[in-house]
């Protein structure tokens, strides 16, 4: 892997980390459209990847630190008794909405990866979830506007369907981030609530992979070159996801009706491409 390959794949990984568009699928289509002779089972590959999650989870916390720790010391209890019942009550809805990523995931991940990680496969799903996409905010609007929660507003169920629309994300092509906020949706938050608690979830899921990439490399050397390409990386990707995360939060406070739909269109039409272009 080159310099240039590895900040192009920062970027993208920061990018589509958040955005709902699938950051897996683009790391699988990507190489493979461009005939990048990239090999994930490389010992180089696992380093990188764990970088560039190190990268984005520090972004993504860089964005949402004051909402933590408006949780951590509502909790506390120093605010009062409902701050410190709301405090709870948010932090319990996303522990409890990562549940079935953990679960699934444990059992089912590698497995989902292996057998469906192909790259026509891959781009199969990516026009999947722009699919998914359209027919959310097809969904929402045959219902009408309904009335607008905040996360503390969510009940428990909320939380475990947002979960379960997560689990999704383990079929390389579907968005998590997409994923999460159909369910919102279809729950009945609007875009920019959906979006805060879809991007609320993805720290500690961000954090469990980075933790568990970190611990398969307990017995990889990692050469000097190696480390410094992953480290200019992981920091393109952190920025690369700081832009993406406040363009995607205001994107949604803005444009509340058929949100969506951009990025459905390119889901849709990003895989069509990939798939005319690995054929031919």
């Amino acid at each position: 892997m080159t310099l240039i390959q590895a900040l192009i794949l920062a970027i993208v990984q920061g990018v589509t980390e958040l955005f709902p568009v699938s950051s897996l699928g683009h790391a699988v289509l990507l190489p493979a459209v461009l005939r990048w002779p990239l090999d994930e089972h490389d010992p180089f590959f696992l380093p990188f990847l764990t970088m560039l999650h190190f990268g984005t989870l520090i972004a993504l916390f860089g964005v949402f630190w004051q909402d933590w720790v408006a949780i951590a010391t509502g909790i506390s209890g120093i605010h009062g008794r409902a701050r410190q019942e709301q405090s709870f009550r948010i932090a319990f809805l996303i522990v409890l909405a990562t549940i079935p990523a953990v679960v699934i995931g444990g059992l089912f991940e590698h497995k989902l990866r292996t057998v469906f990680s192909s790259p026509l496969m891959v781009a199969g799903f990516l026009i999947l979830n722009g699919l998914l996409l359209l027919i959310t905010e097809w969904l929402r609007a045959y219902k009408g506007r309904q009335p607008q929660r905040p996360i503390a507003d969510m009940s428990m169920r909320d939380a475990l369907i947002i979960g379960f629309w997560q689990c999704l994300a383990f079929f390389p092509g579907i968005s998590r981030s997409g994923a999460t906020m159909n369910g919102g949706l279809l729950r009945g938050l609007n875009h920019e609530t959906a979006a805060k608690f879809s991007l609320l979830m993805a720290q500690p899921v961000v954090l469990a992979a980075t933790v568990k990439e970190a611990f398969e490399l307990r017995h990889v050397t990692v050469s000097h070159d190696m480390m410094t390409t992953s480290i200019i990386a992981a920091i393109v990707a952190g920025f690369a996801a700081l832009f993406s995360t406040i363009v995607l939060l205001r994107y949604f406070r803005d444009h509340e009706r058929w949100a969506l739909s951009p990025f459905a269109f390119y889901c849709v039409g990003a895989g069509i491409f990939a798939i005319i272009a690995i054929v031919v």
